[in-house]
């Protein structure tokens, strides 16, 4: 099973991908984490990506394809893969779309998680992240705790600037005018899977692994 996690920020990709990746026993693959393993493990396409980031400009499809690629080829993948984060653009899905052809993959489905606006823009504002870890959590699963779950830092929860209001309608207005075409995109293909993303994390998993259990 081969699947791209689409939509908005804090819509519940990383959640849904985390379930799925544990259901199917395949890698949940974030470009953001294999962007910054390869800068980490210094691979010919990690330090011309290091070079770029330390400019501050963004590092190019071309480079993000071979990053993506190397994943690919490891053994973890041969049976599926949870691609998240990528593509953001129709260049990038008319270049992953090569690179699938290349490596011979040709049953990739685009999962759609949609939300209301509103909603998705309360869930970000509530999620508070450690200082220490990094991990994120929501108010509902900190309530009342001093310490991070996960690390035991104390006193450690603070809410991200990416989090903050203005900064999370910022994103979303990016994200309408440069990723939704690549909805559009792949809905051309016929290899989109709409899901609604409002219901409780339980719910919308239940109804995706339904939708994919039909499909498989």
């Amino acid at each position: 099973m081969r699947l791209l996690l689409f939509g908005a920020p804090g819509v519940g990709k990383g959640t849904q991908a985390k379930l799925l990746s544990s259901k199917f026993n395949i890698p949940h693959i974030s470009t953001g984490d294999i962007l910054r393993q390869a800068v980490k493990d210094q691979t010919e396409l990690g330090k011309k990506a290091q070079e770029i980031m330390s400019r501050g400009d963004l590092v190019p499809d071309d480079i993000m394809i071979g990053i993506i690629k190397s994943r690919f080829s490891k053994s973890d993948c041969k049976t599926g893969f949870i691609l998240d984060g990528f593509p953001r653009t129709v260049n990038q899905a008319v270049e992953l779309d090569r690179l699938f052809s290349e490596m011979n993959i040709n049953d990739v489905k685009l999962i759609n998680i949609s939300a209301d606006e509103e909603e998705i823009v309360k869930r970000i504002n509530n999620r508070r992240a450690c200082k220490i870890c990094g991990h994120i959590f929501t108010l509902s699963e900190i309530e009342n705790s001093i310490s991070c779950p996960d690390c035991n830092a104390k006193d450690s929860f603070y809410l991200r600037d990416d989090d903050k209001e203005e900064v999370i309608r910022k994103r979303m207005e990016v994200f309408r005018k440069t990723t939704e075409p690549v909805l559009k995109y792949y809905e051309k293909q016929g290899k989109v899977i709409f899901i609604n993303g409002l219901g409780s994390v339980e719910e919308v998993n239940s109804e995706l692994l339904k939708i994919l259990g039909s499909r498989s």
